[in-house]
């Protein structure tokens, strides 16, 4: 990446993170991931002036880059260590894909649009991170063959949870999912225990439908 491009975003990315610090955002981690990776590199090139706005961005194919505290709340609320296994449900831009890798062990990451997928791949590539591991597929299906998780993250709203998410989810392991009707959804917590599941209502949310065989249909 040139250091000018750098250079010229260094104030609206420093704009930012004193932002999600107002809103409320206090894990120093989090907000050093968004400090290192550039998320102008996730927008398309006629956005990238607004990059470091607290909003979410269209990508292409009807899909968004979500507002940065959306993403910020999402990490603050793992709390993770670093030695994570982590899957994201809609890969969509790749950046929080590439604010995972700062703040966990191992990244899997699904994304149904094919277009988006490799858009994400090339933006990883540009921020020189190669070790996320993604496939095209039905995010409501998870990824059993890399599971358990212990921690799952979902980039769309659901009618409810889907139920392969739940038991891939590793015991002790969260899952991040809003959900809701396709107008106003809430963020909902699962952490699994040894007896079942707890389940926390957070922040009202929007985001795009997951789409999928336990998602909505169309």
């Amino acid at each position: 990446m040139a250091a000018a491009v750098v250079r010229e975003f260094g104030g609206a990315r420093r704009r930012l993170i004193e932002e999600l610090q107002r809103k409320g955002i206090r894990d120093l981690t989090v907000l050093k991931a968004f400090d290192d990776v550039p998320r102008h590199e996730f927008v398309p090139t006629g956005l990238r002036h607004r990059a470091y706005e607290d909003c979410p961005l269209p990508i292409g194919n009807g899909q968004t880059i979500s507002q940065p505290w959306v993403h910020a709340k999402y990490l603050e609320v793992l709390a993770l260590t670093g030695k994570e296994r982590v899957l994201e449900i809609g890969t969509g831009s790749g950046f929080l894909s590439a604010l995972l890798t700062k703040l966990a062990g191992q990244v899997f990451s699904i994304e149904r649009i094919a277009p988006l997928a490799e858009q994400a791949r090339d933006a990883l590539r540009r921020c020189g991170i190669e070790h996320v591991i993604q496939r095209v597929g039905d995010g409501t299906l998870g990824w059993p063959e890399y599971g358990p998780y212990d921690a799952i993250l979902v980039g769309a709203a659901s009618p409810d949870v889907p139920q392969p998410l739940l038991d891939q989810l590793a015991v002790g392991g969260q899952l991040l999912i809003p959900v809701g009707d396709r107008e106003t959804q809430h963020l909902l917590r699962i952490r699994r225990t040894a007896d079942g599941y707890e389940r926390t209502t957070l922040d009202a949310m929007r985001f795009v439908p997951l789409i999928g065989a336990h998602g909505f249909t169309t």
